[in-house]
């Protein structure tokens, strides 16, 4: 729910068009892959399930198993409070991912897996028939149940997309007060805004995109068929108490390794390889360090690879080293840009302002990281929108049949008395009694409400006219229309990236209203939060709308548990945002001569567009946008060539251009490095022992993700609580570069 994921290709893209739009006839290679995409997620269904699989229709609800206990209680307490905590260790999870490289993961599975694990024996335990209200406890823990769940862990783990990207951008151009601290209100009225819309107008949208065009949405369908197995008998018990064991024991001990990494953070998590050179008196290794070039063993992001697989993580890795390894000595040697020293004993150097006195500066001697940012939004720009319009077939259809369908309902409405037109009857191909379904007041209300909310809170907080609160609603609507399609086509979410053109469209608002360089900026991110946070929202809520139309859950229980878990998330976030920041202010403020363990590179890629969309000059240095312009013509042209001459067996051999243009924007290397390791470990688990890596491969990478992400939410407590390590009193400096053992410059250079 998330930033831009890099995903793997070869998972995922025999998803791609696997349904096109409603009167399209499908061709024999659409069905096979429809085939290979059922066949990958159902490996799970027991053999009974499989003769019952033999008639069914991929896209449908399961069948129903005539000898499962009826659930008289999917939407109760207990699975609203549980899905909710999950959902808020997901969520802190992801800001702290997102921080860090910008990237997020789903907490479908995570949720969907650990409810289980939590109600399940709960539900066999507390048995109160009669004693507790069916609304609050239920009765046994059943997979119409899990789906709310789930959906609670979603919208509760959601909006962090806001708090990564755009919002502390704000703060990184100085357009809000210096502390978040100060402005708590205003930012739960930004998150508030947001949250609503794009669950109430999501309703619509599963119609067309669920039952009409069948969308695949690889990770909720995956989701569905797992709720599927956890709840299939006894087998279906022992394999959940395996998963669930899996990722538990995985998760505690990821979030304890994290949590002890901050007080020996040069011995057990940063290996300086390049310092360590140095020191043995290879003095040329120094180089290393000063370009970023250290491992760090992150369970966070080795799960991270093993869920993005191959072709993604080495596309990643694959940027990084031409960002980090060629271009940015190139730029230093050359004198194209400028290494600050940082240390008067060492020869140590940074490479990351982001900041500089004049726009001289900023065009002919900034820092390689500003350099390769310009390259790295652009590839990436370039590619989302060149990739979604070469899979716009089924996109093109479904605004087709859309405004087909507006305009059969207002003719039928506007000829409704008249005699001599007999309307054909309208066949209701959905599945859902008419009783289940949301009423159209309950959505029409909410989106009503919402859009009301969002015009009063951002315009009175953030001096943003009525108009252009409704045009930023209007885009978020838009990207998310462009979003559900390319989730449910190919498991890749765009709007972080997609969102951006909002930001282009504000610039050209504040430049039209002769607005100032920082009344522009602030238009700029203001509008462009709106449109990602309500388009981010749609696009997480369809996906749980799948699962729940797999299983055949109830679209008004799954309706309640969004909006639950949307009020969790609007305080949630906004409180983990200031715990972050307070504890790490580089995150906001971040200084060139200090190593900030928080690279926040979609922070700076909002900073950036919103600076040069609205400033007098363009603040690009020439080489960089000739570069930019080169590279994002590269990446159209394989977009082109994979789409039409490339076989799509072959498609996970192409370069993920959108995890290329992430190795520019984010500085710290490892990252990609333990990702490209991460891949590597997942693909040879799936030869060599199958069978393991289905019933332990997922959760493993969950736990590895879910268990640091919680671990650097716990360090920031100690670190806003005193007591986190500090090199002197508490932990070591041992390992970090400039520490020669002298206890009085430890905590100077204390790397934790």
């Amino acid at each position: 729910m998330m930033a831009d994921t890099p995903y793997d290709e070869k998972k995922h893209n025999d998803s791609v068009d696997v349904s096109g739009p409603i009167g399209h006839d499908h061709s024999d290679e659409d069905d096979v892959m429809r085939e290979k995409d059922m066949s990958r997620v159902k490996s799970h269904a027991t053999y009974d399930e499989d003769e019952a699989m033999l008639h069914y229709t991929v896209g449908d609800p399961f069948p129903v198993d005539p000898h499962a206990p009826v659930e008289e209680h999917q939407l109760t307490l207990r699975a609203l409070i549980v899905g909710s905590a999950l959902g808020a260790v997901v969520g802190s999870s992801n800001i702290y991912l997102g921080l860090k490289t910008g990237v997020s993961f789903g907490p479908q599975l995570f949720g969907a897996i650990f409810g289980f694990a939590i109600l399940k024996p709960l539900s066999k335990a507390i048995t109160t028939p009669g004693v507790i209200p069916g609304w609050i406890w239920g009765g046994d823990f059943g997979p119409k149940e899990n789906v709310c769940v789930q959906t609670a862990a979603t919208s509760a783990g959601g909006l962090g997309i806001l708090f990564v990207s755009g919002i502390p951008a704000l703060y990184r151009l100085n357009l809000m007060s210096y502390s978040p601290e100060e402005d708590f209100g205003k930012l739960i009225a930004l998150t508030i805004s947001v949250a609503y819309f794009g669950v109430a107008f999501v309703i619509p949208l599963r119609k067309y995109f669920i039952i009409h065009q069948k969308l695949t949405f690889p990770t909720p369908s995956a989701t569905a068929y797992t709720i599927r197995s956890l709840h299939s008998g006894k087998s279906g018990a022992i394999a959940a108490r395996k998963k669930s064991m899996a990722l538990l024991i995985t998760f505690v001990l990821a979030m304890c390794y994290k949590v002890t990494t901050g007080y020996a953070p040069g011995m057990i998590y940063d290996w300086h390889i390049g310092w360590a050179f140095y020191r043995l008196g290879w003095t040329s290794m120094i180089a290393l360090e000063n370009y970023g070039w250290w491992l760090e063993f992150t369970p966070a992001f080795f799960g991270a690879g093993m869920l993005s697989g191959l072709n993604a993580s080495w596309s990643f890795l694959a940027g990084t080293i031409l960002a980090w390894g060629i271009i940015a000595p190139s730029l230093v040697a050359t004198g194209k840009a400028v290494a600050i020293p940082i240390s008067e004993d060492f020869p140590l150097k940074s490479i990351m302002a982001m900041k500089f006195k004049t726009l001289e500066e900023y065009k002919y001697a900034p820092s390689p990281r500003y350099w390769l940012l310009w390259p790295g939004v652009l590839i990436m720009l370039v590619f989302s929108f060149v990739e979604l319009f070469m899979s716009s077939r089924s996109l093109v259809g479904g605004v087709g049949s859309i405004v087909a369908s507006v305009k059969d309902k207002y003719y039928r409405w506007k000829t409704r008395n008249d005699p001599n037109i007999v309307h054909p009857e309208i066949h209701d191909n959905d599945p859902a009694p008419p009783q289940d379904r949301v009423p159209f007041w309950a959505w029409t209300s909410v989106l009503a409400i919402s859009v009301v909310l969002s015009c009063a809170l951002v315009s009175t907080q953030f001096g943003m006219n009525v108009g252009e609160v409704i045009l930023a609603l209007i885009l978020g609507f838009l990207f998310s229309f462009i979003g559900v399609q390319s989730s449910g086509d190919t498991d890749i979410n765009p709007v972080s990236t997609v969102a951006k053109a909002s930001q282009l469209v504000f610039g050209g608002i504040s430049r039209g209203q002769g607005l100032d360089q920082t009344s522009g900026e602030r238009l700029n991110l203001i509008g462009g939060i709106v449109a990602a946070g309500a388009a981010a929202q749609s696009v997480d809520m369809c996906g749980d709308l799948k699962t729940g139309h797999l299983i055949g859950a109830k679209p008004k229980v799954q309706f309640v548990a969004q909006i639950v878990g949307s009020t969790v998330a609007s305080f949630l976030t906004v409180g983990l945002f200031v715990l972050f920041s307070k504890a790490s202010p580089c995150i906001l403020y971040p200084d060139p001569e200090v190593n900030c363990s928080y690279g926040a590179p979609s922070v700076s890629a909002w900073a950036a567009v919103a600076t040069a969309v609205t400033a007098p000059d363009l603040p690009v240095p020439p080489t960089s946008g000739y570069t930019a312009i080169g590279l994002s013509v590269a990446a159209t042209i394989t977009v082109v060539v994979k789409h039409l001459w490339l076989p799509k067996k072959y498609w996970h051999w192409v370069p993920n251009w959108n995890a290329i243009g992430l190795g520019f924007v984010v500085p710290q290397t490892f990252y990609s490095l333990a990702m490209a390791f991460g891949s590597v470990f997942y693909y040879v688990w799936e030869k060599r022992s199958p069978a393991s890596f289905e019933m332990y491969g997922f959760s493993v990478s969950a736990g590895l993700l879910a268990g640091e992400g919680l671990g650097g939410v716990i360090q920031a407590l100690l670190q806003v609580a005193g007591v986190a390590g500090n090199g002197v009193t508490r932990g070591t400096s041992a390992g970090c570069p400039g520490f020669i053992g002298d206890v009085a410059t430890a905590a100077e250079y204390f790397c934790g």
